[in-house]
């Protein structure tokens, strides 16, 4: 798909909403909907939640799923069948879109396709950093999770928007956020080894 062809995240959920005819929908359905968007998607959600108190830990679990298979290549998530079947109302998903599009139609206005890198190893790359941060939100010091938590919403962005000058930030972002977890972690042990 060339740049001005790249249709924006908001219209694709927007299209996702309406596309939902049944009173239902699978999270397979959707994943399978979003095609290569939905790693991107995969990764906002799971930042979201992760900003929600005593819930790092859980998010940095749940977010190797999907950093695993970018790394190893695959077209979208593939999710264990007990998730993957998981139903939601299409009703509470339009609601849901309807709330969400019009911030990232705000923020699409500065995050656009520029400085282009291959999709596989934009992929790849992302997938790793996910991974590596998702691995920091396991650290028991409060508060440490906020700045892996933002870097992974800016991967997320970035990938999602083909952006390579926010990619390019956010990896800027992760490296300090991994750097700081990496001197968390260090204190941590060091008062471990004092006590």
């Amino acid at each position: 798909m060339g740049l001005s062809e790249r249709v924006p995240t908001s219209e694709i959920l927007d299209k996702l909403a309406r596309d939902a005819t049944s009173d239902e929908v699978t999270l397979g359905w959707i994943i399978g909907r979003l095609s290569e968007r939905s790693f991107g998607i995969v990764m906002l959600l799971i930042g979201l939640v992760g900003l929600l108190p005593g819930v790092s830990t859980f998010a940095g679990v749940l977010l190797a799923i999907p950093a695993i298979q970018m790394m190893l290549g695959r077209d979208e998530p593939v999710l264990p069948a007990r998730v993957a079947h998981r139903r939601f109302s299409t009703r509470r998903l339009g609601r849901l879109i309807a709330r969400v599009t019009p911030t990232l139609r705000w923020i699409e206005r500065a995050v656009r396709p520029r400085w282009n890198t291959p999709f596989e190893t934009r992929k790849r790359v992302v997938g790793l950093i996910a991974f590596l941060l998702g691995a920091t939100l396991l650290i028991p010091v409060p508060f440490s999770h906020l700045l892996p938590i933002a870097a992974i919403m800016l991967l997320a962005f970035a990938f999602l928007e083909e952006d390579g000058l926010i990619l390019a930030i956010a990896i800027a972002v992760s490296l300090l956020s991994l750097a700081v977890s990496a001197a968390a972690l260090w204190g941590v042990i060091e008062v471990g080894l004092l006590i």
